[in-house]
């Protein structure tokens, strides 16, 4: 955690009253900015916020998926609390999403991604992480294209799962949606992470300034 930061919770201190989609406003129960660690080299974004994550207003908490997601980088050592914990205790571990709103009976509109892309690009911005792992199809798509030189209809998170693709300035390890991961899905992830991203030097994805 750095030295500086007093709170996990939205610690860049994002608009908690966003009202640019209409369609949103009234459907939400929280507005769900990023969460954790803001020296953290590893960068967790999912396509949206789940029915748990809307009602507690953390990333990646408030039910299973998140629970398990949780429970995964607990065991690769970054979660220090329980996996059904609301406000989680991280270290080198920040929480986010595409957009922050849920709609309860859609996915999110290309327009709504595209008017959250702000907040999700000053967060990488500040955080500047070594490794981003893109939660689904969704949060894939919308990160390599935007940071990879790979053709658009080249990604696929069944094939992408636990690998790593090189991007500029830093790596995509992609993970399955947790409600689709078998128990040896989240098998592979940990070791690849283990194996072939926490066992070498990935500082070297780029030239990081020191905090």
């Amino acid at each position: 955690m750095d030295a500086h930061q007093m709170e996990f919770e939205n610690p860049f201190g994002m608009d908690e009253d966003c009202e640019n989609c209409d369609a949103l406003c009234g459907s939400r129960e929280s507005l769900v900015h990023g969460y954790g660690d803001v020296g953290g080299e590893f960068l967790v974004v999912g396509e949206a916020p789940t029915a748990g994550a809307d009602r507690t207003g953390i990333p990646f908490t408030g039910d299973a998926a998140g629970e398990r997601v949780q429970s995964i980088f607990a065991d690769l050592g970054f979660v220090r609390s329980e996996p059904d914990a609301t406000e989680p205790d991280v270290q080198n571990l920040f929480f986010t999403y595409l957009t922050r709103c849920r709609h309860p009976e859609r996915e999110p509109t290309d327009e709504e991604v595209a008017t959250c892309e702000p907040f999700l690009n000053a967060e990488i911005r500040m955080i500047n992480p070594q490794i981003i792992v893109p939660v689904g199809d969704r949060a894939l798509d919308a990160l390599a294209i935007d940071y990879t030189t790979r053709k658009p209809d080249s990604f696929d998170v069944e094939a992408e799962h636990a690998t790593t693709i090189r991007g500029r300035g830093f790596e995509l390890v992609p993970m399955k949606e947790p409600d689709a991961m078998t128990d040896a899905d989240a098998d592979a992830f940990r070791e690849h992470m283990l194996e072939n991203v926490l066992s070498r030097d990935y500082r070297q994805t780029k030239g990081r300034q020191e905090r």
